[in-house]
């Protein structure tokens, strides 16, 4: 028997001795990596069956196995030996060759990712939807592609609810309290040994953060925590919900998540240059680093913004302007008052950094914009919402073409081995190899596409058949909670049909995602579902935010459909209390997966990418992924890829949606050969997973993050921070001086000739004060088309007589477009700086 050492931390108020052979468990249960690798899963499974069925979680299992259990096990040959196998496999994760670390050999500082809520799996329950899923997503990609991350969240005590329906359908919420002795977690330590605390002021106190961390892999994440003794009963309570309802609780959570973020930083001496946040939500961060720097360097906060701004990179998933979150300039002063003295700026400086009009006393603080403005690369998260946020953007850039406000895309991914059947695993491993998702994914799709008809058809029917098993006993226990009468409890055991066409969705259920827009025509809904030849089946799972009743409304809606009848209880199933294991199993059963936002609302929406891996098609809207996935040859797409408005629009696509399933998507399903196998179904099954698959992975899109983003990032951080934040300090030059004298800049007499098929233009310029290095001055006529914008620099060529710095500026634009598509502008030119991200100033000639 062992010490305990290695149980303690495990069991810090729980102590017992494991047998020697079985401590490595230990490691192994609090390593978050069993939420995607399949290897441990019969190791789990013969510890305790009926805990590993219901939860999937090894650290429930350590916890509850008896001794007596381990000690019977410790005998069993065929136990140790799939022990000594998953040891092995754990081994060889740790062993192989990253793409990283191959391809930026010299690149090790860590890239910190900040996010409000992390859903690494469901035994650290800390997130409330996407947005967390994305980020516990991308953690376990950064792990195996062996990119340096760490993770900063905040620990909830209770988290977002558990969804609860009473007899009438409705939803009830229920906040059960995340216990740390229950969670894979542990005291983060700080250089000296002892457990890591760092601290806020806050008016009349001092708030005091306890840190944890979290082995995700071969990455940590931290979590911050404010149920600490040293704090008053209300403060321990600041980390208790996430996205708490008061908005003062949620300004100081926020205010924890980026300035105690960036202090876990600076105290374990993490040497990060590159911070990338997730949403607005840690945009506190941006002053937190800054401040850290000014007091490290001894600069001023202009110039430490500058520099440290160049290794910020901002992600929002936001679809409209009134999704950020703001707060009262009265909030903001009463708890950054004395914050903004240690920066050596008045509290109207801070707020204009998260104001549109600076003049403006009674605009809201917005961390959008003050993530905007403190970082040096904005992203969307799909192609269609790039488009979006440049829209909900443009106001920060007056006068400045759409087009180009600085906001990219980077598509979203899932993590594919967090979402893959144990059979979509050994398909994929066989076609490709048991590292398929840490190598590059480029020669996936010629691997997915040698897979035979009859082995793609089979393997749906049992991924079906898994489904149709979870969905009657989770059901059945539902039921029986609920109280309901005995013989419709019974009823749960003959649901649905192992062979029938089945449809699931489950989401959010709010009105823009218009989850109700399937029985908009409740009776032709059940006809379809009900044909006796070409039976369909529905499931559907999902919350409402607590406050609305609307989504509520929606949610009671589709339970008194599902209800009405024993008929329709046989094909349409609502499952209560979404969360990431109920989706594990819909997404890994699922043969049709609907989605029917309010395009362009959905930022980009993962669920259905989460089906790509196991054989799963999608019918969409649309918008945010699908927009740019989408073609016939994989899957169905709802509407006409524009926006509408009008409530009569929804009925129109109800009717559409109802006719692709009635015309295409049914018969397709049901058109089997002489062997039973539905080739066309089959065939599109097989473009969908060996096209999408890879494209929508995260490992795809961290690729595109480390090349676009974390290196160029960088790269500018190291330069703007060299040689006493030298460039800082001339690039914070360069902008106070075009602030300052870009009102006294105009354009003078302007001409233009056509000859040899260009246009060619000659203009005065008169600088006032500016210096003539700090503008360039362009020609330009908007995308048309389908073609890009037309750009060109003109050059000074002399300067005016008898005009204190006014200069000619010549050039010529080969093009057969007609001039008056054409307009001169000057803009501010620094070639270390990123205009308009950096400085907004335009002049236009007309």
């Amino acid at each position: 028997m062992s010490n305990g050492t290695m149980a303690e931390k495990l069991f810090p108020f729980f102590l017992r001795n494991l047998p020697d052979e079985m401590e490595v468990l230990v490691d192994m249960a609090t390593d978050l990596r069993w939420t995607w690798s399949h290897a441990g899963n019969e190791v789990w499974r013969r510890l305790d069956p009926e805990i590993w069925e219901r939860t999937g979680n090894p650290l429930l299992i350590m916890q509850n196995v008896t001794l007596e259990r381990f000690e019977q096990l410790q005998g069993d040959k065929e136990f140790k030996k799939e022990m000594e196998r998953l040891v092995e496999e754990r081994k060889e994760y740790f062993k192989h060759p990253r793409w990283y670390r191959e391809n930026f050999p010299e690149a090790t500082n860590p890239v910190v990712y900040i996010s409000p809520e992390f859903g690494v799996g469901e035994a650290l329950p800390l997130y409330a939807g996407g947005l967390g899923i994305l980020a516990g997503d991308y953690l376990k990609t950064a792990s195996d592609l062996g990119v340096p991350m760490v993770g900063i969240g905040l620990l909830y005590q209770e988290g977002y609810f558990r969804q609860i329906l009473n007899e009438e359908g409705w939803q009830v919420e229920a906040y059960p309290y995340n216990d740390p002795t229950g969670l894979p977690i542990r005291p983060a330590l700080d250089l000296s040994g002892g457990w890591l605390r760092v601290t806020l002021d806050l008016p009349g106190r001092k708030l005091f953060l306890r840190v944890w961390e979290v082995t995700v892999g071969a990455v940590t994440l931290y979590l911050l925590d404010s149920n600490d003794a040293l704090n008053s009963p209300s403060d321990r309570g600041i980390t208790s919900k996430l996205y708490d309802e008061r908005l003062e609780i949620r300004l100081v959570q926020e205010m924890a998540l980026g300035i105690g973020g960036w202090r876990i930083v600076d105290a374990l001496g993490l040497n990060a240059e590159v911070c990338h946040f997730n949403e607005g939500h840690a945009a506190f961060v941006v002053l937190e680093r800054a401040r850290a720097f000014m007091k490290e360097r001894e600069l001023s906060f202009p110039v430490s913004l500058c520099a440290t701004r160049a290794g910020n990179v901002f992600t929002t998933h936001t679809p409209v302007a009134a999704g950020f979150i703001t707060f009262p300039p009265a909030l903001m002063a009463r708890y950054f008052r004395k914050y903004s003295e240690s920066l050596g700026i008045s509290m109207v400086e801070l707020l204009a950094l998260g104001r549109l009009h600076w003049g403006d006393a009674e605009e809201p603080f917005s961390m959008a914009l003050l993530a905007a403005r403190g970082s040096i690369n904005i992203n969307g998260v799909s192609r269609l919402h790039g488009e979006v946020s440049r829209r909900i953007f443009q106001p920060l850039f007056p006068r400045w073409p759409e087009h180009e406000v600085p906001v990219c895309h980077i598509t979203n991914g899932v993590h594919v081995p967090s979402w893959d059947s144990d059979e979509a695993d050994k398909l994929w491993t066989q076609a490709r190899g048991e590292t398929c998702w840490l190598d590059p994914v480029e020669d996936l799709t010629s691997a997915v596409q040698q897979l035979g008809d009859r082995e793609i058809w089979e393997f749906r029917g049992r991924g079906r058949r898994a489904l149709v098993d979870y969905v009657r006993r989770r059901l059945f226990r539902q039921l029986q909670q609920y109280g309901l009468d005995p013989e419709i409890a019974e009823e749960a055991q003959h649901a649905l049909d192992l062979n029938a066409l089945t449809l699931g969705f489950a989401r959010r259920f709010t009105a823009y995602k218009r989850p109700n827009l399937i029985l908009h025509d409740a009776s032709r809904l059940l006809k379809i579902l009900t044909n006796r030849e070409r039976p369909v089946q529905l499931v559907v799972a999902g919350k409402a935010h607590p406050q609305d009743e609307q989504g509520k409304k929606i949610i009671q809606q589709l339970m008194r459909f599902a209800n009405q009848s024993e008929i329709c209880r046989r094909h349409v199933v609502f499952l209560d209390d979404y969360d990431m294991a109920l989706a594990k199993h819909l997404v890994q059963g699922i043969d049709v997966w609907i989605n029917t936002p309010r395009r362009p609302w959905e930022a980009c929406g993962t669920s259905g990418m989460k089906v790509l891996v196991n054989g799963g098609l999608n019918f969409s809207e649309l918008d945010g992924w699908w927009a740019e996935a989408y073609t016939p040859e994989v899957g169905w797409a709802l509407g006409d890829g524009r926006e509408h408005i009008s409530p009569e629009w929804d009925a129109l696509e109800a009717e559409h949606l109802y006719e692709v399933l009635e015309k295409e998507i049914i018969p397709e399903f049901y058109e089997g050969d002489s062997q039973g196998i539905p080739r066309r179904w089959v065939q599109r099954v097989r473009a969908s997973m060996a096209e999408l698959t890879p494209r929508f992975s995260t490992t795809r899109m961290l690729h595109e993050y480390v090349k676009r983003v974390y290196q160029p990032a960088t790269a500018r951080f190291r330069q703007r921070t060299a040689n006493h934040a030298g460039l800082a300090r001339e690039l914070t030059d360069w902008l106070n001086a075009t602030d300052h004298y870009w009102g006294q800049i105009h354009f003078g007499q302007l001409q233009v000739e056509r000859k040899d098929g260009a246009l060619d233009f000659t203009v005065a310029v008169y600088l006032g004060e500016m210096d003539s290095g700090y503008v360039r001055v362009e020609a330009y006529a908007d995308p048309l088309d389908g073609q890009p914008a037309v750009v060109q620099a003109l050059e000074k060529v002399e300067q005016l007589q008898g005009v204190l710095n006014g200069f000619l500026f010549r050039g010529s634009v080969k093009t057969e477009r007609p001039q008056e598509h054409f307009s001169l502008r000057i803009i501010p030119a620094h070639p270390e700086a990123q205009a308009p991200l950096e400085n907004n100033n335009i002049l236009w000639h007309r």
